[in-house]
């Protein structure tokens, strides 16, 4: 008789299933600290790993944060040692990903990470993509399986397999904006909603799904508009104002992420100064982002270019 599966493992299941996070013959990095999260992350993608037909590498960073980090690190190396006859020390999971050929990395973000990372986009003034919260699947490449989750139903899965995981002696400081969410600001609207984490959740996957639709309207619009060469994209003026604002945010955005791979450290006001620069049309005004990309006005067309 088949052995019953944990609540933890059927989500953890669920979620790669429903978001295809796992196929076969993938080489995944798994992110490990030393902590309850990535410790339970790395149990239960070895338990899995024969079955769904993947290779698993895993790579510790040491932040030497505290002063009991280096312990983390030994505990790390012998547990990997333990689980899989492999030890593997690299500082950063990119560096592993590259040298080992993966092609996903693994992390152990969980739901209460995703409802205090919904917060925080919240208070600090976000566009609709922040309210999207953390996704299970990022750039084709960083997955996360725990993403459904509950910081709660990790712990205890940790205890019932005696995995002893080392514990942050820094999430119970105030000295980060995420820690006054978690252990102040969180505890308090749990007196109006008990279950605040799994509602935000539902919020975020909502959100996700209007955002594709939105995304696919605006990448139509981009295909059909833009020109490109290489290390630049530009848009007709007429083209770029005439469409609604939503649109034209996406078209800056999916520019900078077409030149640069990425949307990272963009911030709203910076599309906000884009579709400005944009509407007010006049030439030779230009603007940088992150000392990386040019966007400038020139001939009635908007230009993207790589610095």
């Amino acid at each position: 008789m088949a052995q019953r599966l944990d609540v933890l493992e059927e989500k953890f299941l669920k979620t790669v299933k429903e978001n295809n996070l796992i196929q076969e013959n993938d080489v995944i990095v798994v992110g490990v600290s030393g902590g309850p999260d990535s410790i339970a992350l790395l149990h239960c993608l070895n338990k899995f790993k024969d079955k769904l037909n993947y290779k698993l590498i895993c790579a510790h960073i040491n932040h030497l944060i505290r002063e009991d980090s280096t312990d983390d690190e030994q505990f790390v190396e012998n547990l990997w040692t333990e689980e899989t006859g492999r030890e593997v020390r690299y500082n950063f999971f990119d560096e592993v990903y590259i040298k080992e050929h993966a092609n996903k990395i693994a992390i152990a973000h969980n739901k209460n990470d995703n409802a205090e990372t919904m917060l925080l986009n919240l208070i600090r003034g976000t566009g609709m993509a922040g309210l999207e919260g953390i996704q299970p699947i990022e750039y084709g490449k960083y997955i996360r399986p725990f993403i459904d989750i509950s910081r709660k139903e990790i712990e205890d899965y940790c205890e019932k397999n005696k995995l002893n995981p080392r514990i942050d002696s820094t999430n119970k400081e105030n000295i980060y904006n995420r820690n006054i969410i978690r252990n102040e600001i969180l505890p308090i609207i749990k007196k109006i909603n008990p279950n605040i984490e799994e509602s935000l959740s539902r919020t975020s996957k909502i959100v996700r799904q209007e955002n594709e639709y939105v995304n696919q309207n605006a990448q139509n619009v981009y295909n059909s508009i833009s020109s490109s060469s290489v290390g630049n994209i530009s848009f007709e003026l007429k083209d770029f104002n005439s469409q609604p604002i939503t649109i034209r945010e996406h078209l800056a955005l999916n520019s900078i992420n077409e030149l640069v791979g990425s949307t990272r450290n963009i911030e709203k006001a910076n599309i906000d100064d884009i579709v400005k620069l944009a509407e007010n049309n006049v030439g030779n005004k230009y603007m940088e982002l992150n000392k990386k990309i040019k966007i400038y006005i020139k001939n009635k067309k908007i230009f993207f270019t790589i610095i």
